[in-house]
């Protein structure tokens, strides 16, 4: 008389279990010991208590969901990977380049200086305040009107007195008006491109004059 194993579907179903929680990145094994359990359980059944077959299939296809996730994390892995690469590249072809970004910091070199601003709606009038490094106002200019997005400026150097003032660090800040309504203008302003930094976690930063911005701050590249 043949002897009917006891095991039951749920015993294959825990032995399972602990196997793919012990690590994700032996879906392979997994899955090989489970066809093992499913086919010794198929031998070796009760014929009065026939194991579970929605049961079974459920589990395997937990088991091929688990192995396409470790296939999908992989290949986004390797995508991000490139995609870094990429963002390293583009960020070095900057080096030495002057660009625009988020800054109130304004430099008065030959008798010229260079800013800019952006806007999220048209303005009717833009006006743009000067102070030297003491906080006392040097210059304002007024704009004019501007449309929505960025906006570049250039100072003569002229004070409003009319005199010429020195090379030097200036700040400046931007206001802007529509109407009756106050905007709230972003000002910009230009740095040179020294170096770019990689980091361990592989994001990209660059140097642009003591500062570092990553390349979604970067608004204006002149």
């Amino acid at each position: 008389m043949s002897t009917v194993n006891s095991t039951t579907a749920s015993d294959v179903i825990s032995k399972l279990q602990k196997n793919t929680a012990a690590s994700t990145s032996k879906t392979t094994d997994a899955q090989s010991n489970f066809l093992k359990l499913l086919t010794e359980q198929l031998k070796n059944q009760d014929p009065l208590s026939p194991m579970d077959n929605a049961q079974m299939t459920s589990q395997l296809a937990q088991i091929s969901t688990v192995d396409g996730i470790e296939k999908l994390n992989t290949t986004l892995t390797a995508m991000l990977s490139g995609s870094q690469s990429g963002e390293a590249v583009q960020a070095a072809a900057l080096v030495g380049k002057g660009v625009m970004v988020g800054g109130s910091s304004l430099t008065l070199a030959g008798s010229k200086a260079y800013g800019g601003f952006e806007l999220a709606s048209a303005a009717d009038k833009v006006t743009v305040t000067i102070k030297d490094s003491n906080g006392l106002e040097v210059r304002k200019l007024e704009l004019g009107d501007a449309e929505a997005g960025i906006s570049n400026f250039a100072w003569d150097g002229l004070t409003s007195s009319g005199a010429q003032a020195v090379d030097g660090k200036y700040t400046m800040s931007v206001s802007a008006t529509r109407g009756d309504t106050d905007l709230k203008p972003t000002a910009l302003q230009l740095s040179t491109v020294n170096s770019v930094l990689r980091t361990s976690s592989g994001t990209v930063s660059l140097d642009v004059g003591g500062s570092l911005v990553s390349l979604a701050d970067i608004k204006q590249i002149l």
